[in-house]
């Protein structure tokens, strides 16, 4: 697998350049040859396996609906991956839905921002047709019920991407904000948002990475989750050993900053260590959200 993650050629060219020739060069060019169809065949056969099993089980495995997302590394040569399961051919798709969330083989998730704007937009347009009959009161929560919890599920994925990609999804809840008051297009949104205590898309996706984080650190998360953080400890007993911090993630010396920027590992350090006290060290879930929410909606609406 270690072999996957560069580019063969490459490869091949630099241990040319290092003196390797002949026998050897030959030996190592035929062991890279064709390994992505081995890969394929592993992921064939544990298919193969499932389907047996699900047959077992009076269960069946519907290939038609099978969708296969392959992520590819830094330069990886493999692009057009397919597997083959009980004569039916898979091939690669360039994104897949899963729980309702939409992957890309990029982990942009540009598609699935697409997506959750296009049904809030569909339902701000059903909300606004009727909003003549409803209280504010009414439509606030028809809008939260319908709009909001879109635009909250599964946010924490989106953690670390630019600005300009949950554009969007801001400007949805932009327009939900002025459908409550019945306001114009352009009103300025800020005001609403304090009004309606509603935090930016930004600080709503902060908020669920620490809500996840919370969990880690306290040992009710996941364990895959609780493996990616770990406490700060200090050579020798200072104050701030009893306060709270998470290690920072060290920079990996041949990784892109940016793709690392968005790692759970590495956001949710960053942004834990800028909690207040009290939150970091709050006894419950329940405590933590009193004191996180209040932090975030002073950083972001001031």
């Amino acid at each position: 697998a270690a072999f996957d993650t560069v580019n063969h050629q490459i490869l091949l060219s630099t241990l040319s350049e290092l003196g390797i020739s002949g026998a050897a060069h030959a030996w190592i060019a035929s062991y890279l040859t064709g390994r992505s169809y081995q890969v394929a065949n592993r992921i064939s056969a544990c298919l193969a396996d499932i389907s047996v099993w699900m047959t077992d089980h009076h269960l069946k495995l519907n290939l038609g609906k099978t969708e296969l997302l392959f992520l590819p590394g830094k330069d990886c040569p493999f692009h057009d991956l397919a597997i083959t399961v009980d004569n039916s051919i898979v091939s690669s798709s360039q994104s897949a839905k899963n729980l309702g969330v939409i992957l890309d083989n990029t982990l942009s998730f540009s598609n699935n921002i697409k997506a959750v704007a296009r049904s809030c937009r569909f339902m701000l347009y059903n909300i606004r047709r009727v909003r003549p009959c409803l209280t504010q009161e009414a439509a606030q929560v028809l809008i939260q019920a319908l709009v909001i919890s879109r635009l909250d599920y599964c946010n924490s994925l989106l953690a670390g991407l630019p600005a300009c990609a949950i554009k969007p999804l801001q400007l949805i809840q932009n327009a939900a904000a002025r459908l409550v008051f019945n306001l114009p297009k352009f009103s300025h949104v800020t005001p609403l948002l304090r009004s309606l205590h509603w935090l930016p898309i930004e600080a709503r996706i902060r908020y669920k990475t620490m809500v996840l984080a919370y969990g880690a650190v306290r040992g009710t998360a996941p364990q895959y989750l609780q493996a990616l953080i770990r406490p700060y400890t200090q050579t020798r007993a200072l104050r701030s050993s009893t306060s709270g911090l998470l290690a920072s993630l060290p920079l990996r010396k041949y990784s892109s900053r940016s793709a690392q920027s968005k790692l759970f590992a590495a956001l949710a350090p960053q942004w834990w260590n800028k909690l207040p006290h009290d939150a970091r060290t709050a006894e419950s879930i329940t405590t933590f959200r009193r004191h996180l929410k209040p932090h975030l909606f002073k950083e972001y609406l001031g």
